[in-house]
């Protein structure tokens, strides 16, 4: 039988039952975070009913709703999608890469120039999630040394501002992918310098996420107590930008690896709100812009290490579905498949090491990996392999798979 409700009327019914809530109980929750009185208990049981049968919330309730479940509002009820697609990048700019390669030759540059380069670098940061790494790296350099070379011309004082800004975009971007494929040191020159063009252009959003490639590095580097620290400092710099949420997201992860549960709450009760009180994003493809189905990724992670494998599980599917177009392609390839470490490790602990095994061989498949974030989750997968089936040869055979991968990167070996 098919289940032909909407997927957010799933989803509650789904993390309802994670919680082991009844109804009553859920409709207890939704009073305890409503910012006014609502109506009798037994109506709010028949309304939820509705709910989970499909009726859409009003917009009084949904963020409610939301908040119950400890996400935000577009991740459980999206808003409708706004992707322009090249022809449009196109029309918007009017140029092409040879036309704008040739304008930047010129000795002095033009605003419509600027705003082709603004959109190129969009597209870029948009074509991260799946770009295969080799090639993204290639095109990310051409164009951050194009911008670079910039410098050299004619400019106004707003136009130097503003290309040190797109240098700076252009290098968290570059330095992102470098560590993806395991240069580590690279990839922290790359950050450094795009902190410097951000300190130059006095651009806290590029500040900000420099940062952030900080907390990211420490978190798959063991280093928990960095990552707080980049997270707080990232967000002092800017705490009005969506990058602020990120920082919450990985102090949280930081907090759930040193096995504070309380602290965990807190930043994700921070980013939670800070996200919610956000427009919603115009473009959620760009890797620097924090779309609200990722909250759920963070929130994932951290249940996950904090034993709470129901919740885990359950945002581990949502975020498989978020991440998947209906006619399969994976939108989001890196997200999934720590998606599926996380199904991998729910299993293990449960006794199925069939699925364990499954999760975990897929997570390993696909053409773009940030390879040192799939070895860290991986390592969790692979400490449930060995405390509980170190004797099976599937399990033995995953554990070697690991090992050859984190051999090819050296910095990010399991142990």
């Amino acid at each position: 039988m098919t289940d032909d409700r909407p997927a957010w009327a799933r989803r509650i019914a789904a993390e309802r039952a994670a919680r082991d809530w009844s109804q009553r109980d859920a409709v207890r929750a939704l009073r305890a975070h409503a910012p006014t009185e609502l109506p009798a208990e037994d109506s709010m049981i028949r309304q939820w009913k509705r709910w989970e049968s499909g009726q859409t919330p009003n917009d009084f309730y949904q963020p409610i709703i939301a908040a119950v479940f400890g996400t935000v509002t577009h991740a459980l009820f999206p808003a409708p999608a706004r992707r322009d697609g090249d022809r449009e990048i196109l029309a918007a700019s009017g140029m092409e890469t040879l036309e704008i390669v040739s304008r930047l030759n010129r000795s002095d540059v033009d605003s419509a120039t600027l705003d082709a380069l603004r959109i190129t670098t969009d597209r870029l940061c948009s074509e991260y999630p799946y770009m295969p790494s080799g090639q993204l790296i290639i095109e990310g350099r051409q164009w951050l040394r194009r911008v670079v070379e910039l410098h050299t011309k004619s400019l106004t004082l707003a136009q130097h501002r503003e290309v040190l800004a797109l240098s700076g975009w252009l290098a968290l971007l570059v330095g992102c992918v470098e560590y993806d494929m395991g240069d580590r040191h690279a990839a922290e020159s790359t950050r450094r310098a795009a902190l410097s063009l951000a300190t130059e252009a006095d651009h806290p959003e590029v500040a900000g996420w420099a940062h952030e490639m900080r907390a990211w590095f420490a978190l798959t580097t063991g280093d928990y107590r960095g990552v707080i620290s980049a997270a707080q400092a990232g967000g002092e710099v800017a705490p009005h930008h969506s990058v602020a949420v990120q920082l919450a997201g990985q102090e949280a992860k930081a907090w759930a690896r040193l096995g504070d549960r309380r602290q965990v709450e807190v930043a994700l009760d921070k980013g939670r709100r800070l996200l919610e009180g956000m427009p919603h994003p115009e473009n959620l493809d760009n890797h620097f812009v924090v779309d609200p189905a990722k909250f759920d990724f963070y929130s994932m992670d951290c249940y996950r290490l904090v034993g709470e494998d129901k919740l885990a599980r359950a945002l581990a599917e949502e975020v498989l579905r978020a991440g998947t177009d209906f006619d399969g392609r994976e939108r989001s390839p890196m997200r999934n498949a720590e998606a599926r470490v996380t199904l991998g490790v729910t299993a293990a602990r449960d006794g199925d090491l069939e699925q364990a095994l499954k999760m975990g061989e897929r997570a390993l498949e696909g053409d773009r990996q940030s390879v040192p974030s799939l070895i860290m989750t991986s390592r969790e997968l692979a400490a449930e392999m060995k405390r509980g089936y170190a004797a099976e040869p599937a399990a033995q055979e995953y554990l070697k798979r690991l090992r050859i991968l984190g051999q090819e990167k050296p910095g990010f070996l399991p142990q």
